[in-house]
C-alpha cells in the first residue's frame, strides 16, 4: 500500500471511507479525553474529514496529515478556507483559522510536528493500513506524541474474506496487542454498523461491528 494506491483512489473518488457527516461517536465519545479548549488534536491520514470542523468548532485547534493533494485542496476548497501554504521539511503545509494539515506521507512525521498535540482521533488510519503496516503505524504514532496524549480510536470488525479492504478489519485482539504494552485499552462501546449503513451490505458483508477505544498511556516511572 503505497503512495499512488491513495493518489488513485482519490483521483478515481473511490472514498468510500469518506463520511458526509460528522462522526457520532466523535461527538458522543470525545469528552472522554478531557481535553481542554485550546488544546491542539492531532488527526492522521485526515483526508478532507468534516470531523476537522468539528473539533475546531470544539474549540481545538487541529493537525492533520494527509497524503492525498486532492484530499487537502477538497477539503479547503469545499468549506471555503483560503489556506496559507508553506514547506516545512518533508510536508507542504496548508493552514487556515484554526485547521492545519500536513500534505504528506505520515511515516515521515517528526515529533516536533505533533509536539503541541494534546490528544488524538483515528476514525480512519489504523483501519486504513493493511495488516503489515499496522503494527509500524502505531510504534510511529507512539514514537511522535507528546507523553500522556490519549486518543479516541474507532475500528471496523467483519469478515476479512468477504470484502477487499480498506477499510480493513481490525479485531479487539489486535487493538490491545498493538497497544497495551504502553497504553491502558478501554472499549467505550461496540455498534453493529451493518443494520445503520446498508451499503456494506452492498459490498458482501453479512456482519459488521464499529467499535471506540479510549487509549490512556500508563504512566511513566519516575528515574
Amino acid at each position: 500500500m503505497e503512495p499512488h494506491f491513495w493518489h488513485e483512489r482519490w483521483e478515481r473518488a473511490e472514498i468510500g471511507f469518506h463520511q458526509q457527516t460528522i462522526n457520532v461517536h466523535l461527538q458522543q465519545f470525545w469528552n472522554r479525553l478531557e481535553l481542554r479548549a485550546g488544546q491542539r488534536v492531532f488527526v492522521p491520514l485526515c483526508g478532507k474529514s468534516h470531523d476537522l470542523l468539528w473539533l475546531a468548532g470544539e474549540g481545538h485547534p487541529v493537525t492533520g496529515v494527509e497524503i492525498s493533494p486532492m484530499a487537502v485542496a477538497a477539503f479547503f476548497t469545499e468549506n471555503g478556507l483560503t489556506p496559507r501554504r508553506w514547506r516545512d521539511g518533508a510536508f507542504e503545509v496548508w493552514e487556515a483559522d484554526e485547521i492545519r494539515i500536513l500534505l504528506g506521507d505520515f511515516f515521515a512525521l517528526e515529533p516536533r510536528h505533533v509536539a503541541d498535540c494534546a490528544g488524538v482521533y483515528d476514525r480512519a488510519s489504523l483501519i486504513a493500513l493493511p495488516p503489515a503496516m499496522r503494527a509500524r503505524y502505531a510504534r510511529h504514532l507512539q514514537a511522535v506524541l507528546s507523553d500522556g496524549a490519549p486518543v479516541l480510536l474507532v475500528t471496523l470488525e467483519y469478515d476479512q474474506t468477504a470484502m477487499q479492504g480498506p477499510p480493513f478489519a481490525v479485531g479487539e485482539d489486535e487493538v490491545r496487542a498493538l497497544y497495551a504494552p504502553t497504553h491502558t485499552v478501554e472499549l467505550l462501546v461496540t455498534r453493529d454498523a451493518l443494520a445503520e449503513e446498508s451499503r456494506w451490505r452492498e459490498r458482501g458483508l453479512t456482519w459488521l461491528l464499529e467499535k471506540v477505544y479510549r487509549l490512556a498511556q500508563h504512566p511513566i516511572a519516575a528515574s
